[in-house]
């Protein structure tokens, strides 16, 4: 059933505006643009409700982020009980929708591609793929490659992968990568040779890719652009399998995914597009704003809507304020009547001491009962281990319910995965790799409840003994008595229960590790007695370290120069290494806690999507606010459609882009505030330098504008 109108039932709650979205014709295509919290995806979210509820098949409606974790409101919208019976909308990523017509389609276009078409297709994800280009890179370092370069070898890995995934998301071929680079690069002719030497390392990746059915995501999107696309079976069957689009998030992506949609427009019977004004976050993944503004001119009609549902009037002048002030060094129009009003600025010397301030206004906003702690989000331009450390223990002390979210932070660097592993070690005396007496301590001390470091240290020098494919953990009856007492009977209750479990279990994860950890954590950690019962953000990481150690057994494939006895032990040497982290597991984006404090550098933030009431910018004198990250073997602006071939980058370049970023950051940040911003400045960084970056420089003009405009001495 394909009704021409929506019928929309009466909600007080919308703007009108809103209600001219989800009432939109059911044919045609829709344009709606606006700042971030003008409701441009809660419209979206209840006209996809109304079409379903209208009749309209619920799987011939496609909902297309840039994404996952674009979709989640999507996501909660389809899996409410009041969803309607019946088929649902798929939710989809480019990438996503790639990957389903690659294994649909594999055998029509395997062999064209290169691929063998009687095996099928092997999708890897990032971990993997890193696995992968490793032992292509290796042998290569050896002989002297990169040798100019001090660069950590995962940093070196992720940089040649993006090479790969951005010659795929602009649309060039990964022969070119080099030559783009070299004829931007403005220094010494050297750095040629390096850009050769990572184009060589993508190559061969590529071909070993294709020698054994493997599609990391570049290649993923160029076989489908390239020869599955053009096919007129997969037109078809795209056609007939989606007739209606809702494309959110648009700057957000790909220009290859633009070409997309902007190819199967004219042939859908609806399509609604969201494009959020001053986006594009993820440019330096290879999103394009630029790319996506084509799409408006493809659209019949558009709206755009202009209230914000979020913001006060104080922070909209903020916004305009500090945007002002980044972008022209002063203030063109200033309304300091309430703008004060929406921030507080408070300096230190050292960093303890801002951290100290912060967690004690978090504790005092939590007094008040209409502020939980979902309502709170500490902002950073980036977030090393010992700042997340030195928040956790600060938040865990004050009692207050907190989660930390930054995608390039290792697997391995979780506490919880570190002990888990250490015990998959114990459990697997035959493996290479055996833990060390330190590892063993701090295993025992994160997974019983009421054993400290210095117990858990008694533990792991009395009762731990690495022995040639023996288990190295030995009985607490064995004990002297004295010995038992230091010890603790209570603590040697718990050491026993995990030391019957392990030895019971012995040697069963070698091929299938991730069905042993998940037994492990259900039947034995996750109990009470020990650290991880009721503990979900532990249960969180766990359940990441099985996803991506399931991901890793499917296309792992044994090799005569690794000697060991299966999927399980080369994992968790791989991961010991410092694998990054891909984020595999699509629900765990969607089922999390929201009503914790939300502590996460400032991108990932943003990416988000989420209002939030109270913000923390902690460190607004940093240079990690405006400047990029140094990727030598890459760079985002250059491998990009807008970037002319043969332009030199200069600093002026540089210095631009980190000024419209910074202004872009910022103001996405305000617009995502709905009562308060908390900033704070530290004399000296992290490191013990001073740093006076452009975001607080920023703020110093407003300031002074202010103090001028009142005939204050605000400093």
């Amino acid at each position: 059933m394909n009704p021409t109108h929506l019928v929309l039932v009466v909600n007080a709650s919308l703007t009108e505006k809103q209600s001219a979205v989800i009432t939109a014709p059911a044919r045609g295509s829709l344009l709606v643009t606006g700042k971030a919290g003008t409701g441009k995806s809660t419209a979206a979210v209840l006209r996809m409700r109304q079409m379903v509820e209208n009749g309209i098949d619920g799987d011939s409606i496609l909902v297309l982020v840039p994404q996952r974790r674009l979709a989640f409101e999507y996501y909660k919208a389809i899996h409410s009980p009041d969803f309607p019976a019946g088929s649902q909308p798929q939710l989809l990523t480019f990438n996503g929708l790639a990957q389903r017509m690659l294994s649909l389609f594999w055998p029509l276009i395997a062999t064209d591609a290169g691929f063998r078409a009687a095996e099928p297709p092997r999708f890897l994800n990032m971990e993997n793929a890193q696995y992968y280009l490793a032992g292509i890179v290796e042998p290569l370092l050896l002989q002297g490659n990169f040798e100019s370069l001090t660069i950590d070898p995962n940093r070196l890995y992720s940089q040649i992968l993006d090479n790969l995934n951005k010659s795929a998301v602009v649309g060039f071929p990964p022969g070119e990568i080099a030559e783009r680079l070299t004829s931007a690069w403005s220094g010494k002719t050297s750095k040629s040779n390096i850009y050769q030497q990572a184009q060589e390392c993508a190559l061969k990746f590529r071909q070993f890719c294709l020698e054994n059915n493997f599609l990391d995501f570049s290649l993923q999107l160029s076989v489908f652009r390239e020869k599955l696309w053009p096919s007129l079976l997969c037109r078809q069957h795209l056609n007939q399998t989606f007739r209606h689009l809702i494309y959110d998030n648009i700057e957000e992506d790909f220009p290859v995914a633009h070409d997309f949609v902007e190819e199967i427009l004219p042939n859908l019977d609806s399509a609604l597009l969201i494009q959020d004004e001053g986006g594009g976050y993820r440019s330096f993944l290879g999103a394009d704003a630029t790319s996506a503004q084509r799409l408006s001119g493809k659209c019949s009609s558009q709206i755009r809507l202009t209230s914000s549902l979020v913001q006060t009037n104080a922070l909209a002048n903020l916004e305009t304020a500090l945007r002002e002030s980044i972008l022209e060094h002063r203030l063109l129009k200033y309304d300091s009547s309430d703008a004060r009003s929406s921030y507080t600025i408070h300096s230190f010397r050292f960093y303890p001491e801002a951290l100290d301030w912060v967690t004690g206004e978090i504790v005092k906003l939590l007094k008040d009962s209409t502020t939980q702690p979902g309502d709170i989000a500490i902002l950073t331009p980036y977030l090393s281990d010992a700042l997340r450390f030195s928040f956790a223990n600060r938040l865990s002390s004050a009692n207050i319910p907190f989660t930390t979210y930054r995608p390039s932070r290792s697997l391995y660097a979780e506490p919880a995965v570190q002990a888990v592993l250490t015990l998959a070690q114990m459990a697997h005396p035959s493996w290479q790799s055996k833990p060390s007496p330190q590892q063993a301590r701090s295993a025992f001390a994160m997974v019983i409840a009421a054993c400290d470091f210095v117990r858990a240290d008694l533990i792991s020098r009395t009762l731990f003994k690495n022995r040639d494919n023996l288990f190295p953990l030995l009985s607490f009856q064995g004990l002297n008595l004295e010995m038992q007492s230091r010890i603790s009977f209570q603590v040697g209750e718990y050491y026993e229960r995990l030391r019957a479990w392990l030895n019971e279990n012995l040697e069963q994860g070698a091929h299938e590790l991730d069905h042993w950890i998940s037994r492990l954590f259900g039947e034995c950690l996750s109990q009470p007695g020990f650290d991880f019962h009721q503990d979900y953000d532990a249960a969180s990481s766990i359940n990441r370290l099985i996803e991506s150690c399931r991901e890793f057994r499917k296309i792992y494939q044994p090799s005569a120069k690794t000697a060991v006895s299966g999927a399980g032990e080369e994992f968790t040497r791989v991961l010991q290494n410092g694998l990054l982290s891909s984020q595999s597991n699509p629900r765990s984006l969607f089922e999390t806690n929201t009503d914790v404090v939300f502590l996460s550098p400032a991108y990932s933030f943003l990416m988000r999507n989420q209002p939030i009431k109270y913000q923390f910018w902690v460190d607004i004198g940093s240079s990690g606010w405006w400047s990029r990250l140094d990727q030598p073997l890459t760079q985002p602006y250059v491998l990009n459609r807008n970037w002319s071939i043969n332009q030199k980058w200069t600093d002026e370049h540089e210095y631009l882009n980190n000024q419209l970023t910074l202004a872009r950051v910022v103001t996405g940040l305000v617009r995502r505030c709905s009562a308060h911003i908390y900033m704070c400045s530290v004399t000296y960084n992290e490191h013990g330098f001073e740093e006076r970056g452009q975001l607080l420089l920023a703020l110093q003009t407003v300031l002074r504008s202010s103090a001028r405009l009142e005939g204050s001495a605000d400093v």
